[in-house]
């Protein structure tokens, strides 16, 4: 299991585990439940890359990030690192 640190929004924490490129299980760690609940489980099953194309730049109210966009990024940082 993997684990992100998020920055500038209301979850603590993302944990995921990716099995090749392909994401098996994402929970967030505070934030809003509903969204992110519904977030992981749409992303579950779907590649990082199309998690991330998708999901990447996503704003919330006037901050420049969001929940999802945080989970592009330590999608992108995960996939950096396996390289």
């Amino acid at each position: 299991m993997l684990s992100y640190k998020t920055k500038g929004v209301c979850s603590q924490e993302i944990r995921f585990e990716l099995d090749g490129d392909t994401i098996k299980h994402v929970t967030f760690i505070g934030g809003c439940s509903g969204n992110t609940q519904g977030v992981a489980r749409l992303v579950e099953g779907m590649t990082a890359q199309e998690a991330i194309r998708r999901l990447e730049g996503i704003q919330c109210g006037p901050r420049p990030t969001s929940c999802p966009d945080q989970l592009a990024k330590a999608l992108k940082l995960a996939l950096e690192q396996n390289q």
